[in-house]
């Protein structure tokens, strides 16, 4: 017996229409009988087109599952990577750190060919050899403050200590900017930053100390954050998106918003529209959001929307491994042929002309879908509730409500393709959760989102991370930045 699969079951549905419609012509069919059958027909087509979409497993390329939750794909080792390096760093280094360099001669007394004297002779130039190291060093400041008593009032006087001696012990800048990158940039659990510093000092920094140092930080950049968020208000566009973080047992949820060079996250414990009126970014933002669709973004009706190319691409490539409709593989090849287009002009956007045609093939490509998709059947009297839908139906309906939105990355410049930019700015927030488990207290988990929002930012201005922090911790941050 044949194997039955999505191609075969296509092969076989288009004879019998094709048979069906010869015998129609030929005058073979009663009328009742061939109402009968094209009611069959249409009712075998919607069976078909659910059968194809529950039997196409979905993964990270033609849905919105991630990489990590689908089974390895062995062939893409094989492909070239085309990702860039990021960011690079600027020069700026932090007051505590140093660098020794030096320059030994290597001196040229005797030719090697016949042994002349070359002492005398000038030199025409070097070649350089460098040798780089990381030493260790540990520094140990003493202030010891002299104790003396008054021989007229018999009083104990003792020395002042420096500002920075607050008490018995205490650590530096240096450590407790290396302490906050390990836990917050690097990721690192409190155990691993506790051994790695023991390695170093020779000593054992307790958690409550390394949590210390957390919320210190997270106050220090609460007047950032304000700031951060009255520019952003300020930008044409806005990339926003959300993911789940577990604290204290917990669903929450973390929402970025993205633009320019900053990134702002803020944690919440709902996702929709409740969370981000509390957040209060979008509702006071006039500009366009960039968002993957989902309908509490778009119910803010004075903003601008753009839908994200990516998630709709994966979606087109899903209807097509799934029911093979040309109008999908049509309309994907029409969104990858402008988004390459887009890129290659200067001005990062369509001429009038080009927009217009654009708009005409899009709208063509739709007008030809319907007549492909099969028809939805009419609700039953006596049904109440939505009626089902193919994932098909439900994406050509979107691509026609939603125009505009699809193809506005196409007329703004400032709008782009996708919405890689939040999803960028989230996937680290999921490798924290992965390596510590969950957040023991909603205040650690917002300082974690505030402090990781101002390192990104920082690091999209080419910023070392420790130079960051001791900026954010001495005060200077606004001094050395300008403001």
């Amino acid at each position: 017996m044949a194997s039955v699969n999505k191609e075969s079951l296509r092969e076989e549905f288009g004879a019998l229409q094709g048979r069906f419609a010869q015998l129609s012509a030929d005058g073979k069919i009663t009328a009742e009988s061939s109402a009968l059958v094209e009611a069959l027909l249409m009712l075998l087509k919607v069976l078909m087109a659910v059968f194809m979409e529950k039997n196409t497993a979905k993964n990270s390329t033609n849905s919105s599952k991630p990489a990590s939750q689908t089974p390895k794909d062995d062939t893409a080792l094989s492909q070239t990577g085309t990702h860039g390096k990021g960011k690079v760093f600027t020069a700026t280094r932090s007051g505590n750190t140093r660098t020794i360099e030096s320059v030994e001669i290597s001196p040229v007394s005797f030719c090697e060919a016949c042994g002349e004297d070359l002492h005398k002779v000038p030199c025409q130039g070097h070649e350089r050899r460098t040798h780089i190291d990381i030493v260790f060093e540990k520094v140990v400041t003493h202030v010891d403050a002299e104790i003396k008593q008054c021989p007229q009032c018999g009083t104990q006087a003792r020395g002042a200590f420096p500002g920075a001696f607050c008490g018995p012990l205490q650590y530096g800048a240096g450590i407790k900017a290396y302490v906050l990158n390990l836990l917050i940039a690097q990721m690192l659990s409190l155990k691993r930053v506790q051994q790695s510093l023991q390695t170093l000092l020779g000593q054992v920094i307790s958690e409550a100390t390394i949590l210390k140092y957390v919320l210190l930080l997270h106050v220090a950049l609460e007047q950032w954050e304000q700031t951060a968020i009255e520019r952003l208000l300020t930008l044409p566009a806005l990339h926003v998106d959300e993911t789940s973080l577990r604290v204290n047992k917990k669903n929450q949820w973390i929402h970025v918003c993205s633009g320019g060079e900053i990134t702002l996250k803020f944690l919440h414990e709902k996702r929709g529209q409740e969370a981000m009126q509390q957040i209060g970014v979008i509702p006071r933002y006039g500009g366009v959001i960039i968002h993957d669709c989902w309908a509490s973004y778009l119910a803010y009706e004075h903003c601008g929307h753009g839908l994200c190319g990516a998630h709709l691409l994966r979606e087109l490539t899903f209807i097509i491994e799934a029911n093979a409709y040309p109008w999908a593989k049509n309309m994907k090849r029409l969104l990858q042929e402008t988004c390459a287009q887009v890129a290659r002009r200067k001005r990062k956007k369509l001429t009038a002309r080009q927009y217009a045609n654009l708009q005409k093939r899009y709208r063509n490509i739709l007008t030809r879908g319907e007549r492909e998709l099969p028809p939805i059947p009419v609700r039953q009297r006596g049904k109440r509730g939505r009626i089902a839908k193919s994932d098909a139906h439900n994406l050509w309906e979107r691509l026609k409500q939603h125009e505009s939105s699809v193809l506005l990355f196409a007329n703004n410049p400032h709008v782009s393709f996708t919405n890689n930019r939040a999803e960028r700015d989230l996937r680290m927030s999921k490798v924290k959760q992965k390596v510590s488990g969950c957040f023991r207290k909603p205040l650690y988990a917002q300082a974690y989102c505030r402090i990781s929002s101002y390192l990104q930012t920082m690091a999209n201005y080419g910023m070392n991370p420790l130079v960051a922090i001791q900026l954010a911790l001495s005060g200077k941050l606004y001094a050395e930045m300008g403001e």
